[in-house]
C-alpha cells in the first residue's frame, strides 16, 4: 500500500483560482494581440491608400478636377440661362397680330410664315429649336427629326409629286394616301361613339348662316368654284376660345383624344362645310407627321375625297383617315336640295412617329416659337 499525501481544501481552491486566473489572462492577451494585429491592419491600408494617392499620376488628377468644375459650371450655366433670341418660326403658318384675326381665324401675314419661305433661313430656325431641345432633354431619339431638318430641302425637292409636304417631311415614315381604322382605333372608335354630340353642336351652328352670309367665327376658304366654310376650335395649335365656347361639348371631346396633334403648329380641329357645285383644288399638306381624320356629319351623294389618285366617298357618324401630304383635293358636285357636305376634321399622330419624337417635334414647331 502507498500513501499519497493528499491537499487540504484551502490549498485545493488557491490551486484552482491560480489555474483559473491564468487561463483568464491567456485569453485577455490572445485578444489584446489580435486587436492590435487589426489597428496595425487599419493603420497600414490607410498609409497605403494615402501613399498610392500620393504616387498617383498629378496629370490625372488634375484632369478629373478640371472635369468636375466643368461639370458644376454647366450645370449651373444650363440652370440660369435664358432662351436666346432669335427669329421665330412664329407663324408656322400662323400670324398673331391683331390685323392678322378676322372671324376668330388666324390669318398668315408675317414674312417669316415658314409655310410660305422655302429657305435655308427656315432649316437654321428649325436646327435651332432641336439644339435647343436636346440641350434641355436628350437627342436620344432625334435621329430621323435631326437627319429631317439638315436634309430638308432635298427631301422636298426630290418627293415624288404625289407626295411633297410644303414645311416639313420627317424621312423613314411609312406612306399611304388612306390609313385604315386600327391606325388610331382609340380616337376613332371615340370620335364615333359621339357622333352625335357633335352632329348636334354642328346643326346649332349652322342655322346661324340663315342670318348672315358669314357668321362670327366661320372663315371662308378660296376656293375656284362654290363656297368651302371652316369652323376652327383649334387653329395650327392654338385654341380659339370665342368658338370653343359655341361648342363646349365637342371641344371637350378633343381632351379625350389620345393622339390629338393640339401642341403645334400643324395640328387643327374644325367643322368644314362643303355648299353644292363646290370643288377643293388639289393641294399639299404641310407635313407627313399627322395623319388627318374626317368624322362624317352630314355626306350626300356626288361628294369625294381623292388622295393620291386615289377616291373615297365620306359616310355619316364614320372616320375616313388619310395622309394630307399627298396630293389631294375634294368635291361636292350634287344639287342645292342635296345641301352642304360637312366633316368633323381632327389631326391625329402619325402611328410611326415616336413618343420622344412628339414632344420634341411639339417643341420645335409650338406656337409663337
Amino acid at each position: 500500500m502507498v500513501w499519497v499525501p493528499v491537499k487540504n481544501s484551502r490549498t485545493l481552491h488557491l490551486d484552482l483560482l491560480h489555474t483559473s486566473n491564468s487561463r483568464h489572462m491567456k485569453m485577455s492577451l490572445e485578444w489584446f494581440m489580435d486587436w492590435s494585429w487589426s489597428l496595425d491592419g487599419l493603420r497600414n491600408f490607410i498609409a497605403t491608400g494615402i501613399h498610392s494617392v500620393r504616387d498617383c499620376d498629378t496629370v490625372a488628377l488634375s484632369t478629373i478636377a478640371c472635369i468636375l468644375v466643368l461639370f458644376v459650371w454647366y450645370c449651373y450655366h444650363v440652370g440660369r440661362e435664358q432662351p436666346l433670341s432669335y427669329v421665330s418660326v412664329n407663324s408656322i403658318i400662323q400670324g398673331v397680330d391683331a390685323n392678322g384675326l378676322q372671324n376668330g381665324y388666324v390669318y398668315c401675314h408675317s414674312s417669316e410664315c415658314v409655310r410660305c419661305t422655302h429657305n435655308d433661313g427656315l432649316n437654321q430656325k428649325l436646327y435651332h429649336n432641336l439644339q435647343e431641345y436636346a440641350k434641355r432633354y436628350s437627342w436620344s431619339g432625334m435621329g430621323r427629326i435631326h437627319k429631317g431638318i439638315r436634309e430638308q430641302g432635298r427631301y422636298l425637292n426630290s418627293r415624288p409629286s404625289i407626295q411633297k409636304p410644303e414645311v416639313f417631311f420627317l424621312p423613314d415614315l411609312p406612306t399611304a394616301p388612306y390609313f385604315f381604322r386600327e391606325a388610331q382605333k382609340h380616337d376613332v372608335e371615340l370620335l364615333e361613339h359621339n357622333f352625335q354630340t357633335v352632329l348636334a353642336e354642328f346643326k346649332t351652328l349652322y342655322k346661324a348662316f340663315s342670318n348672315c352670309s358669314l357668321p362670327q367665327g366661320w372663315k371662308m376658304n378660296s376656293t375656284p368654284r362654290g363656297e368651302w366654310f371652316t369652323f376652327y376650335l383649334v387653329n395650327q395649335g392654338t385654341v380659339i376660345p370665342s368658338n370653343c365656347r359655341k361648342c363646349p361639348r365637342t371641344y371637350r371631346l378633343l381632351g379625350s383624344l389620345r393622339t390629338f396633334v393640339g401642341n403645334n403648329v400643324f395640328g387643327n380641329a374644325c367643322i368644314s362645310v362643303l355648299s353644292p357645285g363646290t370643288v377643293i383644288t388639289e393641294h399639299y399638306g404641310p407635313t407627313n407627321i399627322r395623319i388627318r381624320c374626317h368624322l362624317g356629319l352630314k355626306t350626300p351623294s356626288n361628294c369625294e375625297l381623292v388622295v393620291g389618285g386615289e377616291p373615297q366617298c365620306w359616310a355619316e357618324g364614320r372616320c375616313l383617315l388619310f395622309d394630307d401630304s399627298f396630293l389631294h383635293a375634294a368635291f361636292h358636285e350634287g344639287s342645292a336640295d342635296d345641301g352642304p357636305r360637312a366633316i368633323f376634321m381632327v389631326d391625329l399622330w402619325h402611328p410611326n412617329v415616336a413618343a420622344a419624337e412628339r414632344q420634341a417635334l411639339d417643341f420645335i414647331f409650338a406656337p409663337g416659337r
